[in-house]
């Protein structure tokens, strides 16, 4: 039921959005409705800019009073209005653009809202109902009428969580069972923050673990349940600490909605007298309460400052460290693109009208282009600028601006000035506050990274990590670039943006641009290549849209094509990486559009890509010795096993040590001469590249030796002398040499010489296993051997296994698998091929014991086939 109602039309000048304000503001209060004033003034304000400023109309404004609350409605007269068609979801914009910010606005603040649109006018209405008085709280409130207490559910479902120290769950009832669905056995030992949605920005306001250190917090934020929804909750947080002198904090929550059951009451304003004895100056201003968070308190000294002066704009910039740029931080009134963290400088000009830090007054700025920077092209013709200052340090700037020129005087600027001398303090308090906040975030924050890039020596890994960790904590995207000797060109090597659809399009757009310029100079420089060339990609993609120009392409590519625009329109840095006096890439950080960087994330960011480089370089010097020593190992493997006629023959071979491929024991079996082939199995003492060493010498003179035509015993003795003329790399070496002859009738002949090496071990077609040759004098220690040939021949069915120490001397605690095993084994593998009885000998050995082997392994296996 409507029982007041209030109608203004205001003309299609910028100042009517100031007396509109004035007009719901002075009706509100007229009619008692104090608890919405500022809500509907914060709407109102936006919607008449709309209309007066974007739609170039006058403004009908009309107050509609209920019981409940209060009903505005906005309407404008643009003539040629279009009924806008929505394919998909309503999309209301971002906070950071002016168009669609009204409609944003009345969907965060507004108990219900709506567009109504006719052929001459577009109308836009809004309801604000009166809140509800918290009952049935800590205090004694006044009794209501049944309809205005709070509405629950059947039955009040309180969760009494408790959280130690630590921050992980020590109790969990049956109400939080109930509400988010998860057992006590499931939660309890881990972190809150694992089902936690904690409504802030980290390293700006208060976290959920400052939150649970307090000694009492009360506030609103979601819970994930077991289904994967949000609940929101009301939370009150006491600190406790129990009999053994513990901290941990209990934590009763409630449905939001439920939150008076909860919710402690609001204080009961103070008498007149009590008021009058004790003001203020700075409540006067700012209003009470005054915002908790530094956001917030710039945004409402911003909005005061424009109502205060009856401006079209104002804006607050606060200083950098070293007092040369002033960082935009709240604006009202002025394009997005003069919003967060855009920089300017202090001193815009000589003489006393080009410094913030004192106040100025510019009656019209069209006859002093430049004299505010951040005006430039804003249609703002007058302005009043004032210093912010704590004990003589410029803190900040505050301004105010209108359209019409001549509008102020030094009168305002004192009125301003006295303004900004109160709530100085105040910001420079909650600046600092956050300034201490992010400098905690970062250190945890690099402290992790650097545990992280650490962790790994794989480039591409190195890569990756890297951009997931700038990605979306530090920017909207990034970009690597590598450069891999000082004559390379900077390349494309990893891309990642926080929504996954725009990777593709923002790869192939820049890949399509030159790389920036590899600079040594410390420090983020802005490169506006990308945000240049999506802005002209989506100019042409709009004018094919439109009939004009080529009209190929269109259909996903157009929506691509705007969508990557927008994801970078913003501003983009790129960080050298520098590593060892060399720069090996760039760091490329970008926003979407119109947002810019604020200077202390550009440090974070300047500190990350020092430690970056320095991983990456890492990952590339390992990446490439890596690949050298692979190189060199592979070379001293045989290249193959060759074909040997009616006999069958299988290899299995292990190096011990992690990316080893070659170690002390080694193998080979090559050609002769026709008819015949040489075999050799050994072990040189030790392992790893030294052993390596001295495998490929003894492989490669074995070959030579061979080809020559000397027997097994002069081989290896031509072999000892070549390993002692290594003086002191010389290794002590056992080694198992034989030659082999197929036979017409389909057996082998074999002549072995075992000098130091396990014997070789004949496995027969009845199972049983013995001995092939007899034990010799190992290589390396003496000088004259005197060694001799054995010859024996392999039956069709017959199998030879050959071994070095590393499967005999398996160990698992006192017990070793050696040669008795050893032969166990191979009796069970008649009938068995050559390579299923080298398969199974592995698996036995895997199996003695559960700790992966130590040593060196090499297995070979010949088996003279029986006739089909």
């Amino acid at each position: 039921m409507i029982t007041a109602r209030a109608a203004a039309t205001f003309d299609p000048v910028a100042r009517s959005v100031a007396t509109a304000r004035a007009f719901v503001r002075d009706t509100l209060q007229g009619w008692g409705y104090t608890d919405v004033v500022d809500d509907a003034v914060v709407l109102t304000s936006e919607l008449v800019t709309n209309a007066v400023i974007h739609a170039g109309t006058a403004a009908d404004v009309l107050c509609l009073r209920t019981e409940d609350g209060v009903r505005v409605e906005i309407a404008d007269h643009y003539p040629e209005r279009e009924i806008p068609l929505q394919p998909a979801a309503l999309d209301l914009g971002s906070l950071d653009s002016e168009n669609g910010r009204g409609l944003l606005l009345c969907a965060a603040l507004a108990s219900r809202w709506g567009v109504e649109y006719s052929p001459t006018r577009k109308h836009v209405w809004f309801q604000l109902d009166l809140p509800d008085r918290p009952v049935g709280v800590r205090s004694a409130g006044p009794m209501l009428p049944v309809g205005l207490l709070p509405v629950t559910d059947e039955r009040v479902r309180v969760a009494v969580v408790q959280i130690d120290s630590e921050g992980a769950v020590a109790a969990w009832n049956d109400d939080a069972t109930y509400l988010f669905g998860y057992t006590s056995d499931q939660v309890v030992g881990k972190q809150l923050t694992d089902f936690t949605a904690w409504p802030q920005t980290p390293g700006t306001s208060t976290g959920i673990a400052d939150a649970l250190r307090l000694s009492r917090w009360e506030g609103s934020y979601g819970i994930r349940g077991a289904d994967g929804r949000t609940i929101p909750v009301y939370g009150s947080h006491l600190r406790v600490r129990d009999p053994q002198g513990e901290p941990s904090t209990v934590c009763l929550l409630v449905r939001d909605y439920e939150r008076a059951v909860l919710q402690t009451p609001v204080r009961a304003p103070v008498s007149d007298a009590a008021e009058s004895r004790k003001t203020d100056p700075f409540e006067v201003f700012i209003g009470s309460p005054a915002p908790d968070d530094l956001d917030g308190l710039l945004q409402r000294t911003v909005e005061r400052a424009r109502d205060m002066l009856d401006a079209d704009a104002a804006f607050l910039l606060l200083a950098t460290d070293d007092e040369t740029e002033l960082e935009v931080r709240a604006t009202t009134g002025l394009p997005s693109a003069r919003q967060r963290f855009a920089r300017v400088p202090v001193e815009a000009g000589t003489g006393r009208y080009g410094s913030a830090r004192m106040p100025a007054v510019h009656e019209d700025l069209d006859a002093v282009p430049g004299a505010v920077p951040l005006l430039g092209n804003t249609g703002m013709r007058s302005v009043v600028t004032v210093p912010l200052k704590v004990e003589g340090r410029l803190t900040g700037s505050l301004g105010v601006a209108a359209e019409a020129a001549g509008r102020y005087s030094n009168e305002e600027a004192l009125r301003l000035q006295f303004a900004a001398d109160r709530i100085a303090l105040a910001v420079e308090s909650a600046r600092l506050g956050e300034l201490e906040r992010l400098r905690r975030g970062s250190l945890s924050f690099l402290v992790e990274a650097s545990d992280l890039l650490a962790g790994t020596l794989d480039r591409n890994q190195t890569l990756a990590l890297m951009a997931q960790m700038t990605v979306p904590t530090l920017a909207t995207w990034c970009a690597v670039y590598t450069i891999a000797d000082p004559a390379s060109d900077p390349e494309l090597s990893y891309v990642l943006h926080e929504d996954e659809e725009r990777i593709d399009g923002l790869k192939g757009l820049l890949t399509r641009i030159s790389p920036p310029e590899p600079v040594r100079t410390p420090g983020a420089r802005v490169w506006a290549a990308p945000s240049q060339a999506a802005h002209e990609a989506a100019l042409r993609t709009s004018m094919r849209s439109i009939g004009i120009g080529d009209p190929g392409g269109l259909g996903s590519t157009t929506r691509t094509t705007l969508a990557t625009a927008a994801a970078v329109g913003g501003e983009t840095v790129v960080l050298p990486l520098v590593a060892r006096n060399r720069v090996i890439g760039m760091l490329t950080l970008g926003k979407p559009s119109d947002d810019h960087f604020r200077q202390e994330i550009l440090e974070l960011a300047e500190d990350l890509s020092r430690r970056a480089a320095l991983a990456l370089d890492n990952a590339r010097l390992y990446s490439e010795r890596t690949a050298i020593s692979q190189s060199l190992q592979r070379s001293l493997l045989p290249p193959g096993l060759p074909a040997v006629p009616n006999v069958e023959v299988d290899v299995i071979y292990r190096a011990a040590g992690e990316g080893n491929e070659v170690g002390g024991d080694f193998y080979d079996v090559f050609p002769i001469r026709d008819g015949a082939y040489g075999f050799a199995i050994g072990d040189v003492c030790g392992t790893g590249p030294e052993a390596a060493a001295v495998t490929g010498l003894a492989r490669h003179a074995l070959r030579l030796l061979a080809r020559e035509g000397f027997g097994g015993p002069a081989v290896l003795e031509r072999l000892n002398a070549a390993i002692l003329d290594e003086g002191t790399r010389s290794r002590f070496l056992t080694l198992l040499y034989g030659e082999l002859w197929p036979q017409e009738d389909g057996s082998a002949l074999l002549k072995v010489v075992c000098a130091g090496h396990p014997l070789p071990l004949r496995l027969r077609q009845d199972g049983s296993v013995e001995p092939a040759a007899d034990p010799q004098p190992l290589l390396g220690v003496m000088e004259d051997l005197e060694l001799y040939e054995q010859e024996f021949t392999l039956e069709p069915g017959d199998v030879l296994l050959c071994v070095t120490d590393g499967v005999t001397e398996r160990r698992e605690g006192t017990r070793m698998l050696g040669d008795d095993g050893l032969a166990d084994v191979l009796s069970h593998c008649t009938g068995l091929t050559a390579g299923a009885v080298a398969a199974r000998i592995l698996r036995a050995v895997e199996r003695f014991a559960a700790e992966p082997p130590s040593d060196d392994m090499a297995i070979l296996t010949m088996r003279v086939p029986e006739p089909q």
